[in-house]
């Protein structure tokens, strides 16, 4: 498979599609998940076209792994979990679902399962409040 700049993510980067944006600078953006498998689910690309962690060129890793860091430790204070999920997926049979790299940043809640991948929109009005948490965590 190779990169596809009509992946969702690419257009959120170029603006077309709208995005409860965490943080962002000149390598990397964070933002909402829109079907979140917990409350503060938070998603980190890089700006780079790659597919997957085998495609995306080591400096832009670099960059994507200190974002997906800060962005994880706003997070863990904004919400105060129990514990945080960090994970990456590489292809279909992986789970992956969007062809553009990506790092789940997800809240855990001790005897709270978590609500299934991809399944259900979240209220953009919650999204964007949980958003704003986390920005005052970054800026903390």
């Amino acid at each position: 498979m190779s990169y596809s700049s009509d992946n969702i993510f690419a257009m959120i980067l170029r603006g077309e599609i709208p995005a409860a944006k965490v943080y962002e600078d000149e390598h990397t953006l964070a933002f909402m998940d829109v079907m979140p498998q917990a409350d503060g689910h938070t998603l980190v690309i890089p700006k780079v076209e790659a597919e997957n962690f085998f495609d995306i060129p080591d400096e832009s890793l670099g960059h994507l792994i200190v974002t997906t860091r800060r962005v994880a430790r706003a997070v863990q204070a904004a919400f105060e979990p129990d514990g945080m999920m960090i994970t990456q997926l590489n292809g279909p049979a992986a789970g992956q679902s969007v062809f553009h790299i990506h790092f789940h940043i997800i809240p855990r809640f001790a005897g709270q399962d978590l609500r299934s991948h991809g399944r259900g929109m979240a209220d953009s009005d919650l999204l964007q409040e949980h958003a704003a948490r986390i920005r005052a965590a970054l800026s903390e």
